[in-house]
This record gives structure tokens, C-alpha cells and sequence, in this order.
């Protein structure tokens, strides 16, 4: 697999100023087209207008929603001047309530997709929602950029996150250009469990696989010294320092961790490293 589409979708200027830097970034590095969706999002919320105002509320929130849109490709188009590779821009709009169907048509064919960091300072719900619409809806593999983060020019070291489910085996997969492309891969497995169909090798499987695709990886086995799984994970790949972590995406259900959190959500919100997610 090689990374030919690759796609972010912009919906303010500040927040994914650094995920369109990276995205540009990373089709340089593998000749990819850069697909550049210019988002304008109406987040009103109409049923608490008043009887008979809908009409004309509507419409000029759509003439914003379009303005904004414009706006955007804008700024896109103002930052991609330079870039070498071929690019594209495609100013949208697109209700909340339709937020999903939107961006999955729009990322079904990227074979990455790249977004900032969905939770923090200033994010709405819109945030979150275009991660999850990309990787559920759209199918498609997403690489979430911390704040003031920069995509390394050479990615020379990834730790996958291992815990031997579909999800985490379909990120490495989609993740395997960048894996490829690493000097080195630690394979990290936390607690791994004592009567798993893995227990007398644990990461020995995915090791094999990786070898044989000419990917150079280390298994490494951790215990479960801090409260939270993503705590370990994000320490190791401070160790390790990493350039990038490859996980499978929200191994329980999306209501699930966005009530109770989970390893997906806690490490969106603390890692300092790009991450790669599938689900």
C-alpha cells in the first residue's frame, strides 16, 4: 500500500493551520495528491428559533456557512501556492445535522486522512465529529496532529500499540508507508494476557509480518505501572522518542468512551506525537 490521496479538511484558520502544514508535509514525502476540503459548518441550532423566522434564519445562515467556506479556500489556497506536488481545493458547506454523510463521501477514497487534535481549547463538538466520520463512515485511516506540532521530515521512529485486536492490526496496515519508511518500530504491548492465543510470544505474529514486508520492529512488553493504558503508551513513546504512534481506533463503543473516556480518547487528548488511527 502507498499513499496516493491525501486529504484534510480545513474548518477554521488557527486550529488546522499545523494538520494542513503536515498534510503537505506528508504528500511531499510520498508524491501523494493533496486534497484540500474547505469545511463552512452551520452549527445553529434552528428549533429554538421562533415560529415563522426559520425561513430567513436559514438562509442567511447558509449565506455565512458559504462565506465562510470561501474564506477558507482561501487561506488553503494562499498556503499551498508553493506546494510542488499537485493539490486541490473544494470549498463545502454542510449543516451539523449532516456533518457525517458530508465528510464521509468527501474522505471514502483518500488513503489518509489528516486532522488536528479533536479536543482542547476552542474545539467544538464539530472537532470530534469529523475524526469519527472519516475513520467510521469514510473507512479511511486518520493522522491526528498534536497543538504545535510538526510532521517530522523523516519518520525515523513509531511505536504501534499492540493488543493483538482487529482494530490495532487494521492500523498497522494502513499505517505501513510510514512504518516502512522507519528506522526502527517498537512494537508496545501492555499487560499482555497470561492465556492469550499469543502468551508464549507476545507481538511475535505482527514482528514476523513486519519483518517480511522489510519493516525493522522490537517487541516491547509493558507493565501497567501508571492508572491509564494511553499513560503508559505516550511514556514509552516519549522514551522511545517517537516521531509517531500507530493504534487501533475506540476498541469499545464511540457512546462508551465519549462517557466513561478510554485509551482512543485520553491519548488524542495528551499525546505529543502525531498519531495514526483506524478502525
Amino acid at each position: 500500500m502507498t499513499y496516493r490521496t491525501v486529504t484534510t479538511i480545513v474548518t477554521d484558520t488557527t486550529h488546522c493551520k499545523g494538520a494542513l502544514e503536515a498534510a503537505k508535509a506528508v504528500a511531499n514525502q510520498h508524491d501523494a495528491h493533496l486534497e484540500v476540503l474547505c469545511l463552512g459548518i452551520d452549527r445553529s441550532q434552528q428549533g429554538f428559533y421562533y415560529a415563522g423566522a426559520s425561513a430567513m434564519v436559514v438562509q442567511d445562515n447558509l449565506a455565512q456557512t458559504r462565506e465562510d467556506a470561501m474564506d477558507l479556500e482561501a487561506f488553503a489556497r494562499k498556503a499551498l501556492t508553493a506546494h510542488a506536488l499537485p493539490w486541490s481545493s473544494d470549498a463545502l458547506t454542510a449543516q451539523m445535522v449532516a456533518l457525517n454523510g458530508v465528510v464521509a463521501h468527501r474522505t471514502r477514497f483518500a488513503d489518509l486522512v489528516v486532522m488536528p487534535r479533536p479536543y482542547g481549547e476552542g474545539r467544538g463538538h464539530d472537532a470530534e465529529a469529523i475524526v469519527e466520520a472519516a475513520l467510521f463512515d469514510g473507512n479511511v485511516p486518520v493522522l491526528v496532529m498534536p497543538d504545535g506540532a510538526a510532521f517530522p521530515q523523516s519518520v525515523g521512529n513509531v511505536v504501534v500499540a499492540w493488543n493483538e485486536s482487529p482494530e490495532a492490526l487494521r492500523a498497522v496496515r494502513q499505517a505501513m508507508p510510514f512504518l516502512k519508511q522507519a528506522d526502527t518500530v517498537s512494537i508496545a504491548i501492555i499487560d499482555p494476557p497470561q492465556h492469550g492465543p499469543e502468551r508464549s510470544d507476545p507481538g511475535g505474529a505482527l514482528s514476523q509480518m513486519l519483518a517480511r514486508h522489510g519493516v525493522r520492529a522490537e517487541v516491547c512488553v509493558l507493565a501497567k505501572t501508571m492508572p491509564r493504558i494511553s499513560d503508559v503508551l505516550n511514556r514509552h513513546a516519549l522514551d522511545k522518542d517517537a516521531d509517531m504512534i500507530v493504534m487501533g481506533a475506540y476498541g469499545h463503543s464511540r457512546f462508551r468512551e465519549s462517557i466513561l473516556g478510554g485509551a482512543t480518547r485520553h491519548m488524542l487528548e495528551v499525546a505529543e506525537v502525531p498519531i495514526v488511527l483506524a478502525h
